[in-house]
C-alpha cells in the first residue's frame, strides 16, 4: 500500500496569517457588545448580565485560540519547505544544455535534435513515475526549492529528497555536473539550516542509462566508490534503465 505523503500540508503549504481568525472574533465580539448595549437600553437586566459573562468568557477563548495559533505558526515556519514552480525559461534552458550535451556525445545532427529532446523528456518523466512508484509519495515537479531549482522533490520521514535526473549513453557521471548538483543540495541544505528545520535534506540522482552491460558495471562501480566521498549533503543514487522504463509503462512486457 502506497505511503501517504509526509507533511504535505505543514511542510509544503504557502504562508498564512490569522486573518480569517481576526476577522471573525472580531464579528462576533461586535455583535455581543451591541447586544449587551441594546440590553441595557431595554433594561433587560438578565440578559445583559449573560451577555457580559458570554463576551468574558469569548475574550479569554479567543485570546487561547490567538495564541495557540501563534504557537502553530511559528512551528510551521521552521518546517515549511519555501517552493515554487521552476519558471519555462529555466527548464528550457536546462533541458537545451542537456540535450545538447548528449547530441555532442552521440553525433546527432542538427535535424535529429528535436527527436533527441523528444526523447529526453520522455525518458525523465517515465524515471520519475519509476521513482514514484518505488517511493510511494507523490512527487513535485520541476519545483524551486528555497529558490533553487530540481527536477523533483518529495518529503518521506521527516527527510527533504531532492531528485535530479541525468541522462547517461557513456559509463561516465562527469565532475563537473557532480560537482553542480551537490552546489544546489547544499544551498537548500544551508538554507534549511538557517531557518532552524529539523527537515534533514537527502539528494537523489536518478542516472537513466542506455548502456551495454559492461558499460554499466563499470559506471556503478566508479559511482560506488569514491564519486561522492566528502560531500555535504546525503546523497541517493538509483539507476535506471531507459528501455526497461520503456517496457514497464509503454510498451506491452
Amino acid at each position: 500500500m502506497a505511503k501517504q505523503f509526509d507533511n504535505s500540508i505543514t511542510t509544503f503549504s504557502r504562508p498564512a496569517g490569522n486573518t480569517t481568525l481576526m476577522i471573525g472574533g472580531g464579528v462576533i465580539g461586535t455583535l455581543l457588545v451591541v447586544s449587551i448595549v441594546l440590553s441595557l437600553v431595554y433594561a433587560v437586566w438578565p440578559l445583559a448580565v449573560l451577555l457580559g459573562l458570554g463576551l468574558i468568557g469569548f475574550a479569554v477563548f479567543f485570546w487561547i485560540a490567538l495564541d495557540q495559533a501563534k504557537v502553530l505558526a511559528a512551528w510551521r515556519s521552521g518546517t515549511r519547505v519555501e517552493w515554487d514552480s521552476t519558471v519555462p525559461d529555466v527548464q528550457r534552458q536546462s533541458l537545451g544544455i542537456e540535450v545538447t550535451e548528449l547530441a555532442g556525445i552521440l553525433e546527432v545532427e542538427p535535424e535529429s535534435i528535436s527527436d533527441l529532446q523528444s526523447a529526453y523528456i520522455v525518458a525523465e518523466d517515465l524515471a520519475l513515475r519509476q521513482i514514484q512508484q518505488e517511493e510511494g509519495v507523490p512527487l513535485l515537479r520541476h519545483v524551486s526549492v528555497h529558490g533553487v531549482p530540481f527536477d523533483a522533490t518529495f518529503v518521506s520521514d521527516k527527510r527533504l529528497v531532492c531528485c535530479e535526473v541525468v541522462f547517461l549513453v557513456t559509463p561516465e557521471l562527469r565532475q563537473d555536473r557532480r560537482e553542480a548538483v551537490l552546489r544546489k543540495a547544499g544551498l537548500v541544505r544551508r538554507a534549511l539550516e538557517t531557518r532552524n528545520s529539523p527537515l534533514d535534506i537527502r539528494l537523489m540522482l536518478i542516472l537513466i542509462t542506455q548502456l551495454t552491460p559492461e558499460d554499466e558495471r563499470h559506471l556503478r562501480a566508479s559511482i560506488g566508490s569514491s564519486a561522492f566521498r566528502g560531500t555535504p549533503v546525503n546523497i541517493e543514487v538509483r539507476f535506471l534503465d531507459f528501455e526497461a522504463l520503456q517496457r514497464i509503462y509503454v510498451t506491452e512486457q
